[in-house]
């Protein structure tokens, strides 16, 4: 029986880790993938407070789970298929935590699982994964060099990562749908003032085409369709809430985020969500990492009470 099951292990959990196992608490963190999340494929981490030089997202987070071990939780790498509820002989309501592998049990969960990059939508998107479409910039875009390629999307990922592409590929094409961007004033700037980047407004992608990788992609641009010569596309276009684990447990919002309060608490006594899964996230490091350290307190102040 641990006294909190945290899941995930990007900022928000391992902060959550840290905290509770500094606070003494038998801790474990379950995580499918490596830990350090979503903000490793990031290329470049500019306003982290305290890290007053560039790194990458991978640079950001190395030192992160060592540090919550440090403290005595646990890490596992392991997938979570189900969280239940388990009625006990003393009338306590332990979590039930099933993985791929083993069950576990615990007094408390801090859900940490995060948000994945959703699909644009266009013909052909489904087809190119892995020949010339890309989620990651990081991962992909070295395969990229001196080439063409696009960057679909308008907020900050996809004008950070455009940045960093510029440094790697010949050309750039920023598509974006509307007229204006919702990035940070000063990352538009940087995106503007670099001279392989080219800014396509009010354009869309309606479909990729090659044979067998991806050589162009058909764009409606102003209202007239053109083909773009292009090596690769990476789509930016947002994220989806990893809450499916909780839908049948506590409140969701429209958009399938976990309601919480000030507390990182859910609607289910015990349950605690934080960073990009959670209602009203900012989606940034310093948030989910906050979040995390929140919701362990409160867990510590669960288990007193």
């Amino acid at each position: 029986m641990y006294d909190v099951i945290i899941i995930g292990a990007g900022p928000g959990g391992l902060s959550a880790g840290l905290y509770a196992g500094r606070m003494g608490l038998n801790t474990l963190i379950i995580e499918k993938l490596s830990p350090g999340g979503q903000i490793t494929q990031s290329s470049e981490i500019e306003n982290y407070p305290g890290v007053c030089e560039v790194k990458t997202g991978l640079e950001l987070m190395q030192c992160w789970p060592d540090q919550t071990k440090k403290f005595g939780a646990k890490i596992t790498s392991e997938e979570v298929i189900s969280i239940s509820r388990q009625k006990t002989e003393n009338g306590k309501s332990p979590f039930l935590i099933k993985t791929s592998v083993n069950e576990y049990t615990s007094k408390a969960v801090i859900l940490a699982t995060g948000a994945t990059p959703k699909k644009a939508g266009f013909k052909g998107e489904e087809e190119y994964i892995g020949k010339g479409v890309s989620y990651c910039a990081v991962c992909d875009g070295y395969f990229y060099k001196n080439m063409d390629v696009a960057v679909l999307g308008g907020g900050d990922s996809a004008l950070e990562e455009a940045l960093y592409l510029s440094d790697i590929a010949k050309k750039v094409y920023l598509i974006h749908r509307r007229d204006e961007f919702r990035a940070a004033p000063a990352t538009v700037e940087k995106v503007k003032n670099r001279q392989n980047i080219e800014i396509f407004y009010n354009t869309t992608v309606e479909e990729v085409k090659g044979s067998p990788f991806l050589n162009s992609a058909v764009i409606n641009r102003n209202g007239k369709k053109e083909e773009l010569k292009i090596d690769g596309i990476f789509v930016f276009v947002g994220m989806n809430v990893n809450s499916s684990l909780v839908k049948d447990l506590c409140e969701l919002n429209e958009f399938g985020e976990v309601k919480v309060d000030l507390e990182m608490k859910t609607s289910l006594k015990g349950l605690y969500a934080v960073g990009d899964v959670r209602e009203k996230s900012v989606k940034q490091v310093v948030a989910a990492a906050g979040d995390g350290a929140v919701a362990a307190l409160s867990v510590v102040k669960f288990l007193k009470d």
